[in-house]
C-alpha cells in the first residue's frame, strides 16, 4: 500500500472518530444534561416544599441565601398546568443548572424593584425553553413560603447581551428610584444561540398569603 493510500486511511479513520465525538457531545447536551437538571431540580422544588411543611415558613432573605439554593417556585401558567421550576440564587452556569436563577444585587418576591430571573432555553433543563410563547397579559406566579405573588407581563423585547439595564430596579433607566413591584425574565434568543437576550417585564398585581389556604386564580384557586 503506497504511503498516500495509509495517509488517507489514516485520515479517514481520524474523521470518523471526531465525528462520533461529535455526536456523543451533541447527545450530552441535548439529552443528558436535561435529565441531570430535571433530577436536580425535582429534588430542590421536594426539599424546599418539605422544609416549609416542617419548619414556620419565612420571608427569602437575599442576605442569607447561599448562591445555588432554592427559595422559590416559579409556576407559567402559559407553559403547562404542571410547569414548575426552582428559583435559585445566583445565575452562574452551576446555578442555572438547577433550576431559573435570581440576579443576586435585584429585589426579591414582592419588594419595589425588579426582581429579576434568568434561565436557560436549550439545555441544562430548558426551564425557558418556550418562554418566547408567552403574551402580554399572562400571568407569572412565584411561590415563596409564605406567600403567592402574582405578575402580569407588561412588556416583551430582545436585546443584544450588553444590554444589562433591563435588570436595573427601574428597567434601562439608571439611577431612577424604584416605585413599582417588577419581575424581569431573561434569556438567550434564539433558543439554539446565544448572541441575544429576550426579555419579558412583569408588573405585581396580587399577593395571597399562603396562610389563607387558597391559591392564586391563576392557576385555579381553590385550596
Amino acid at each position: 500500500m503506497s504511503a498516500a493510500r495509509r495517509a488517507t486511511g489514516v485520515v479517514g479513520e481520524l474523521l470518523i472518530t471526531a465525528g462520533v465525538v461529535v455526536l456523543l457531545f451533541v447527545g450530552y447536551q441535548l439529552v443528558w444534561t436535561n435529565v441531570q437538571a430535571d433530577r436536580v431540580a425535582a429534588e430542590k422544588i421536594d426539599s424546599l416544599e418539605q422544609t416549609w411543611q416542617e419548619e414556620p415558613p419565612t420571608k427569602p432573605d437575599v442576605q442569607t441565601i447561599r448562591d445555588g439554593d432554592a427559595f422559590a417556585i416559579l409556576r407559567i401558567p402559559r407553559l403547562g398546568q404542571n410547569y414548575r421550576v426552582p428559583i435559585v440564587q445566583g445565575v452562574s452556569l452551576e446555578d442555572l443548572a438547577t433550576g431559573v436563577g435570581h440576579y443576586p444585587d435585584t429585589a426579591m418576591p414582592g419588594e419595589v424593584g425588579n426582581f429579576s430571573v434568568a434561565g436557560h432555553r436549550a439545555t441544562n433543563g430548558e426551564p425557558f425553553a418556550y418562554l418566547d410563547q408567552l403574551n402580554k397579559g399572562d400571568a407569572v406566579v412565584v411561590e415563596t413560603g409564605t406567600t403567592w405573588f402574582t405578575y402580569r407581563v407588561t412588556d416583551e423585547y430582545i436585546v443584544p447581551p450588553t444590554q444589562v439595564g433591563v435588570i436595573l430596579p427601574v428597567p434601562n433607566e439608571p439611577g431612577v428610584e424604584p416605585r413599582k413591584k417588577l419581575m424581569t425574565l431573561t434569556t438567550c434568543n434564539p433558543r439554539w444561540a446565544s448572541y441575544e437576550r429576550l426579555i419579558f417585564h412583569a408588573k405585581l398585581i396580587d399577593e395571597l398569603s399562603k396562610g389563607d389556604g387558597v391559591r392564586p386564580d391563576a392557576l385555579g384557586g381553590g385550596a
